[in-house]
């Protein structure tokens, strides 16, 4: 850290030996120091790099400042709080409320998400509806050191104190619901977003209900520094809340979830071992083909047929691709019912259709319309596009045209478009589905590795790993090119979300 001392000193003598300006030594030293630790809701490493909502956050955050954005990973917020006491970083992120007293430590800013601790139960118990039911079945609920949740169950004590609670210092929420998940754990209480990004990998976990209210989370600042870089982001989160940059974050991160329940997810993980071993490589290699990356055309054959090659709609659509007549003539395929051509059907048709999204929209929701145009048309696409535009909203986000695609099943608002009637909460609800199927295929299958296999999460660290004795699905060799396609997801997408 001697760069930031070098820095301050610059400033110091420049400024005649006036106490340092926090944001001017940002800004001369060009590099905006932040420590965190890993968990999907607020940093973690992707198949492209860092990303996650926090990062994603500061980055923006650093090129608004014009400096470099230079991230220290700690072992949990014990340590980030100590580095940042100690001087070291200038801003933490720890996952902890915004209303939390610090004191004269810290200057709290919150950043524009919000959660709220819940209650977690393994499928086995009866169904918790409230704390009455804890204590009726004699449960104790286990809860990690480092989190918010240890105020509220302190509260929850003092009300019923025959409520019981144990605290894990070595465990993370990966931890803990790999052991309700398992059994293991009874109940526990976990944040809300971080259940939300990881609820579908632990399908044996229940929700039960609040702990707390929302709470805003924050970002720390050392009172150490004076308060110029705090006043600086605060005033930033303003602007991009107003601009809606903010919002759109957390559609990105967030938007796509809820969609995939137990038992959507234990037959998902079924069909992942039992189907799609058997169309692996002619995903793939159609994947490379049309330059996509073959989880998301997976992803997309399981929301059409749930992998099955002879899948027939009462409309005649038909296939592991479910491709209508007119589409598999359209694009010269002869057997729909013939899994490797429906698959190259699918392929060629999705890219058709990306390419048909305006160059001008950024993605990810260039890929979000695209899969919509694949499930509703095109036409209709647009009919809800031009709808939000008129409304005062922005036609080439996805966070606001989601919103008009439901009223094209309206008269009222159907009838104000191009392409008339569309049963427009299906393309919603399609590419919700889709980014969520994707989620677990990443979470499967790396793109850089050789050896794909189911991962599990380690019973001590929580850290995903292939179980010892579990097979791995045959693979043919790696293409050195196949890495370099030109339509692979961004990277709010392409990770594993769990790896907290």
């Amino acid at each position: 850290m001697s760069g930031i001392l070098l820095a301050m000193l610059w400033v110091v003598l420049a400024s005649g030996c006036t106490r340092p300006d926090t944001l001017a030594t940002v800004q001369a030293e060009g590099v905006l120091h932040v420590i965190t630790r890993n968990a999907p809701s607020i940093y973690y490493e992707g198949r492209e790099g860092p990303t996650g909502f926090d990062h994603e956050l500061a980055r923006r955050f650093a090129d608004h400042l014009g400096v470099e954005l230079r991230v220290r990973l700690a072992d949990g917020n014990s340590e980030i709080l100590r580095v940042l006491d100690d001087g070291y970083a200038h801003i933490g992120f720890t996952g902890l409320s915004a209303d939390r007293d610090w004191g004269d430590r810290f200057r709290s800013l919150a950043n524009g998400l919000t959660s709220e601790s819940v209650m977690i139960y393994h499928r086995g118990l009866e169904h918790l509806d409230g704390i009455e039911d804890l204590l009726e079945q004699d449960v104790v609920v286990h809860v990690a050191t480092e989190s918010n949740h240890l105020p509220h169950l302190e509260q929850l004590q003092l009300q019923h104190p025959a409520f019981t609670y144990r605290t894990h210092s070595g465990l993370d929420a990966a931890g803990i619901l790999e052991r309700v998940e398992s059994g293991e754990f009874p109940a526990a209480v976990v944040d809300a977003n971080e259940l939300a990004l990881n609820h579908v990998f632990y399908p044996n976990v229940k929700r039960a209900f609040s702990v707390s209210d929302q709470e805003a989370i924050a970002w720390l600042f050392p009172t150490s520094n004076d308060g110029s870089l705090y006043r600086e982001a605060r005033r930033f989160l303003e602007e991009i809340e107003h601009d809606g940059t903010l919002a759109n974050l957390r559609e990105r991160f967030y938007g796509h979830l809820g969609q995939l329940g137990y038992v959507g997810a234990l037959t998902f993980e079924e069909h992942i071992q039992e189907r799609l071993p058997q169309y692996l490589d002619i995903f793939r290699d159609y994947g490379e083909d049309n330059g996509l990356d073959w989880r998301l055309l997976a992803a997309i054959g399981y929301q059409e047929s749930n992998w099955r090659r002879d899948a027939v709609s009462p409309t005649g659509v038909r296939g592991l691709m479910m491709l209508t007549r007119s589409t598999a003539d359209h694009i010269g395929i002869d057997n729909r019912l013939n899994p490797r051509q429906s698959i190259e059907g699918g392929a060629r048709y999705f890219r058709q259709v990306h390419g048909m999204i305006p160059e001008h929209v950024q993605e990810p929701d260039r890929t979000w319309f695209a899969l919509a145009s694949y499930n509703v048309g095109f036409g209709h696409l647009e009919d809800a596009r031009r709808l939000a535009e008129s409304a005062g909203r922005n036609p080439d986000r996805w966070l606001d045209v989601k919103e008009f695609l439901p009223l094209l099943s309206q008269k009222e608002w159907y009838s104000k478009t191009r392409h008339g009637y569309a049963r427009g909460h299906e393309p919603v609800i399609y590419v919700q589905n889709i980014r969520r199927y994707y989620d677990v295929l990443a979470r499967r299958y790396d793109l850089q590795s050789e050896a794909e296999a189911p991962m599990v999460a380690d019973s001590g660290s929580g850290e995903l790993s292939i179980p010892p004795n579990q097979p791995t699905y045959q693979t043919r060799e790696s293409n050195p090119d196949e890495q370099e396609t030109s339509l692979v997801l961004p990277r709010e997408m392409g990770l594993t979300p769990p790896t907290l």
